[in-house]
């Protein structure tokens, strides 16, 4: 499969020296690319594309806020010329889809992240949500009736989750830290009205292993991708799962996320797109660096490891059970 990925040096200027999710971050993202893969330079998003999933009031004060230095909360921030940043962040994450949809799996390495924002407001690191607008745009497309979401991010996606709850054409599946920031996104939490059974959430326990994610993925998330039959997949990828991660605490390697990319593009024939969210932790290149040598087919040999866990196998009985509407 061919390869690509999105970035540049845009993505610098949203930056706050001490905090998780900055600049010093991204570089180290960056490292983990391999050679060989073709750069692509990011593209604004429009205010129209905004739109589509955010309110107009949440756009201006964004725009406002980073007119100089701003706190929405403890740990969301805005700089002098963030907003700028956020366009090209959700911009390169439609221009990902783009690409997927022309055969090219596309990996957009952006910041800031984007899963914890709502339609009205900012949270978590997130000031514009990249992937819900990427996916809302990508529907307006003939050729694109049905995207599935899978977020393997160590939180649970809130925002994306909200703004296509009671959305049939989209399929979200998040397995996440328990009990982790923003304490959403439990097993019962399906959807609503048309989309009701569109929603599977897989809330893990601390020190979960690959083992358990395995389990979600072949018992639970696949499956349902296959019923669903979407005519993209769109990866919240975020890596801080891994066990050196200093915001989690997974117990994920970096050639586990080889492993994530390996189950998606073997198991599902279909365009792949991935949005950089969350990861904060020294391993991070590294495991960049596994993702794309899932998305170009390396196989790797099976490793001995414990099993899952009973509490997991217990998520995976109960997803098993979520039917659509």
């Amino acid at each position: 499969m061919r390869c690509s990925a999105i970035s540049g040096d845009i993505f610098a200027k949203h930056d706050l020296k001490g905090y998780a999710e900055s600049g010093v971050r991204h570089r180290q993202v960056l490292s983990g690319v391999p050679a060989g893969v073709k750069w692509i330079d990011p593209v604004p998003a429009s205010v129209h594309d905004l739109e589509r999933i955010h309110t107009s009031r949440h756009i201006r004060l964004i725009q406002e806020f980073s007119r100089g230095y701003h706190f929405i909360d403890p740990d969301t921030y805005l700089t002098p010329g963030s907003f700028e940043v956020a366009l090209a962040a959700a911009g390169s994450a439609i221009l990902a889809i783009e690409r997927a949809l022309d055969g090219e799996a596309c990996f957009a390495l952006v910041r800031p992240p984007g899963h914890h924002a709502e339609r009205d407001c900012a949270r978590g690191f997130c000031l514009f949500n990249n992937t819900a607008v990427a996916v809302a745009k990508a529907l307006d497309l003939d050729s694109v009736d049905r995207v599935a979401v899978v977020d393997w991010d160590l939180h649970h996606g809130n925002g994306t989750q909200n703004i296509f709850y009671n959305d049939e054409r989209v399929l979200y599946c998040s397995v996440h830290e328990m009990n982790s920031f923003p304490r959403t996104g439990w097993s019962d939490e399906i959807g609503t009205g048309c989309g009701k059974g569109y929603t599977l959430n897989a809330p893990l326990r601390s020190g979960s292993t690959i083992a358990d994610y395995k389990l979600i993925f072949e018992e639970a998330f696949i499956p349902a991708i296959e019923r669903f039959r979407p005519d993209l997949i769109v990866v919240s990828a975020g890596q801080d799962p891994l066990a050196d991660d200093i915001l989690g605490h997974m117990r994920l390697e970096p050639v586990d996320f080889e492993v994530l990319t390996g189950f998606l593009r073997e198991s599902c024939d279909h365009p792949l797109a991935l949005v950089l969210e969350g990861g904060y932790g020294p391993s991070h290149g590294k495991a960049i660096s596994h993702i794309f040598r899932g998305l170009a087919g390396r196989r790797l040999q099976e490793r001995e490891m414990p099993g899952p866990r009973r509490t997991t196998e217990k998520v995976a009985e109960l997803l098993k059970k979520v039917r659509f509407a």
